[in-house]
């Protein structure tokens, strides 16, 4: 496994597992109480932040075994990597851009905080996630 398809799974799981572990903060609160009373903001910067450092560690260390268990491979980016790294930048694009136009939405119907900030998560979650699903679509199967 190269390195771009390495991080890039690193940060699908971490993505992954962060969005679950927010969904669950926040289930919990959305069932005992009414939404403008949900204490989201600091969960949600936190799950954001512990993802991206758990990625950051998880594909260093990953990169560390990897080059002990194949010093001969070339742990570097190659043009193919960033090939598939702007396809699926160009697929999770689309749910970020949705989440833009729902949290509009949003905002002229004069929702609450809560969903407009949910929206947009979503849009990010989904961006991250779906666009990573497309680049190890196309690790595993190639190009179209």
């Amino acid at each position: 496994m190269g390195y771009g398809e390495r991080n890039t799974w690193t940060s699908l799981v971490t993505s992954a597992v962060g969005v679950v572990v927010y969904a669950v903060i926040i289930g919990r609160q959305l069932g005992s109480r009414p939404v403008a009373e949900i204490e989201w903001l600091s969960p949600m910067l936190w799950t954001i932040g512990a993802a991206i450092v758990v990625s950051i560690v998880a594909g260093i260390l990953w990169g560390i075994v990897a080059g002990v268990r194949d010093p001969e491979e070339r742990h570097v980016e190659d043009v193919r990597d960033r090939d598939i790294a702007r396809l699926g930048d160009r697929v999770g694009q689309a749910f970020l851009v949705l989440g833009a136009v729902g949290a509009l939405v949003l905002c002229a119907t004069d929702a609450e905080r809560f969903w407009i900030a949910h929206v947009l998560y979503l849009g990010l979650a989904l961006s991250a996630i779906v666009g990573g699903v497309a680049r190890v679509v196309v690790y595993r199967g190639g190009m179209p």
